[in-house]
């Protein structure tokens, strides 16, 4: 049996009740770890609450900047949207969460990892395989999944044991947020024909009406650059979120399909990495081979499912990061997206290393394309259709 846990917390209901279920439940020592993704709040007073709630210790670990350099630049190089929608918000997190957490569990001397995660959620699959992969010693402890309570019951078990938590039966969202965006669910979001309310929204409610536009720089994959100002990765989505965000752009709500087999009606804002796709993607389109292009574009969607999927340490993931960075190199150049209330879209594109040549391109007198070759080329591309039609078809 367990005797010290290090735990993912992040302050929320769960986490915070997990704290003292499994101390006075299991019997279990908590060290309580919070890693710093960009989800806000005040990380001294959510250590605080972990000490109170009964952790031996508690720490706070700076992590935004690990994230976004190791973490969310493979997942733009790969423009991952797993359904074609969904930009990994709480998926990317994990794998740097757990990977610090395994540190601290050698550092404490604990025997276990735990998670806060449900039973039929995403998560548990996330934090357990990365885990195993990481660390396969270590026992996992799964309160929320053990201890069978509603999430108002677990509002009641954190009032009686004087666990201070940032919810309420009144509004019962549940909501994990980092600098990739914001993921809600919970409450009257469960019913798929309920308009989301707007209060769910922080990161896209409308400021701004003025249509205007900004460009991107990239230099092989990489923003670099916003509006012809030089800027870190995480610097840039920082301004960008908050520029598109201003514009109510970046909401997703879809019906997604769990991994544990189930569908989940989920709503999530995304401003800057919707945006960042958006430029990234377009940026390709004028500067990657044609072959190159398919066969990433065929690859992307696996890519994002094994990130959903928590398999983000296996080796076929190593191989199709290895891949989609070295697809990276030539994609270089600036983007334009024009934003007006709700929009964002792709208005120019240019790069030093285009593949588009207007002179082949071009249909006026610039025309330098050898318009002569084309017959044979067609002629023989068509040879095998040909020949099935008069050998076969025409004798049916």
């Amino acid at each position: 049996m367990a005797k010290r846990a290090v735990l993912a917390y992040s302050g929320g209901l769960d986490t915070s009740v997990a704290v003292a279920w499994l101390k006075e439940e299991l019997g279990v020592e908590v060290v309580a770890v919070a890693v710093d993704v960009g989800q806000g709040g005040d990380l001294e007073a959510i250590k605080a609450r972990a000490i109170e709630a009964g952790a031996m210790d508690a720490v706070v670990i700076e992590g935004k900047e690990r994230y976004a350099n190791e973490i969310l630049l493979p997942a733009l190089y790969a423009n991952a949207l797993y359904e074609g929608r969904y930009p990994l918000v709480s998926s990317l997190s994990r794998p740097l969460i757990v990977d610090l957490l395994v540190k601290e569990a050698r550092k404490y001397g604990a025997d276990s990892l735990a998670h806060g995660c449900t039973g039929k959620g995403n998560d548990q699959v996330r934090f357990e395989v990365a885990t195993r992969a990481l660390a396969p010693d270590l026992e996992i402890l799964a309160p929320v999944r053990s201890w069978g309570m509603t999430r108002e019951e677990s509002i009641e078990y954190a009032i009686k044991h004087g666990v201070k938590v940032p919810v309420t039966k009144d509004r019962l969202y549940s909501i994990d947020e980092n600098i990739w965006g914001r993921a809600i669910e919970c409450g009257i979001l469960e019913d798929p024909w309920n308009s989301p309310p707007e209060d769910v929204w922080e990161m896209t409610s409308v400021k701004e009406t003025s249509p205007t536009s900004l460009t991107i720089g990239f230099e092989k994959g990489v923003p670099v650059s916003l509006d012809g100002k030089a800027m870190d990765f995480l610097t840039l989505l920082g301004h960008i979120n908050e520029k598109v965000g201003s514009f109510g752009f970046g909401r997703v709500d879809m019906v997604e399909n769990r991994r544990v087999g189930i569908k989940s009606r989920e709503t999530y804002e995304a401003p800057g990495a919707l945006a960042l796709i958006r430029a990234h993607s377009d940026l390709e389109g004028l500067t990657l081979e044609r072959d190159l292009s398919h066969e990433k574009a065929r690859l992307e969607p696996k890519w994002a499912e094994l990130a959903y999927d928590g398999l983000w340490f296996s080796p076929l993931m190593d191989s199709l990061r290895a891949f989609m960075e070295s697809s990276q190199k030539f994609v270089t150049g600036d983007v334009r997206l024009d934003l007006s209330p709700g929009t964002c879209t792709v208005s120019g594109r240019r790069s030093p290393v285009s593949l588009y040549d207007y002179g082949l391109a071009t249909y006026d007198a610039q025309d330098s394309f050898r318009h002569q070759d084309a017959e044979g080329f067609v002629r023989i591309w068509g040879l095998g259709v040909e020949t099935w039609s008069r050998k076969q078809v025409g004798n049916q």
